[in-house]
């Protein structure tokens, strides 16, 4: 293992590391350890679970002061910050994926599985930076990897559901509200495929497929919006 990189992305990103092993094991995924058993001894899954909750502090400690909104909207703002879309981007920007340890299948992977691996890795960095340095350290780098994209996140709409932002949009441009209808089911009762259509003033803008009602029509919204956006 080449332990300069982590020592040098350390030095550039945090001032140094005392404990580089920490940092390395943020960045070894499970699978790493099945293709070195003798040399890999930890996966990250215990930093990545101590980092998501400094991560959710910091996000809820942030809108909290900053903002007066009700809760709920907090709520809806905190959750587009900590998703796996934001924190990601956030991983990518930052320089993390030439230093993820990965199994040879993992690095074939898909790339909605990059990203929630990518996602997983941001937490466990942070719980590492935790550790090391302690919490306003790893409130500094939130602040200055993840926060600085929320007036983004404001400005697109993005903190909506799908079905929220579908509706808003089709109001704002069309004056109609979405209707969603259930174009087909297949399979038992217990393991239900639905397909449905989101449509607009009866045309029919975006199709999804899920294992529920609800989860097909949050997939039709999301289809319904790209389609909008080509328009």
């Amino acid at each position: 293992m080449d332990i300069t990189k982590y020592q040098a992305f350390a030095n550039d990103h945090f001032g140094g590391f005392d404990d580089t092993q920490l940092l390395v094991t943020a960045f070894t995924h499970r699978s790493y350890l099945n293709e070195h058993k003798k040399t890999a001894l930890e996966h990250n899954e215990r930093l990545e679970f101590l980092g998501d909750a400094v991560l959710e502090l910091v996000v809820t400690e942030y809108l909290y002061g900053n903002y007066k909104e009700p809760e709920g909207i907090l709520t809806n703002w905190r959750s587009a910050l900590v998703r796996t879309e934001s924190i990601s981007a956030a991983a990518a920007r930052e320089g993390f994926e030439p230093l993820l340890r990965l199994s040879r299948g993992e690095k074939r992977g898909s790339e909605r599985a990059r990203q929630q691996i990518l996602a997983n890795t941001y937490e466990s960095v942070i719980g590492a930076l935790y550790l090391e340095k302690g919490y306003e350290a790893a409130k500094d780098y939130i602040t200055k990897t993840l926060l600085t994209t929320f007036d983004t996140i404001l400005e697109s709409g993005t903190w909506l559901d799908p079905k929220s932002r579908l509706q808003e949009l089709v109001q704002n441009k069309e004056g109609f509200t979405p209707v969603y209808k259930v174009i087909s089911e297949e399979g038992p009762d217990h393991d239900k495929v639905f397909v449905v259509g989101a449509f607009v003033n009866n045309q029919l803008m975006g199709e999804g497929t899920g294992p529920s009602k609800q989860a097909a029509q949050v997939a039709a919204a999301t289809a319904a919006i790209k389609q909008y956006k080509k328009n």
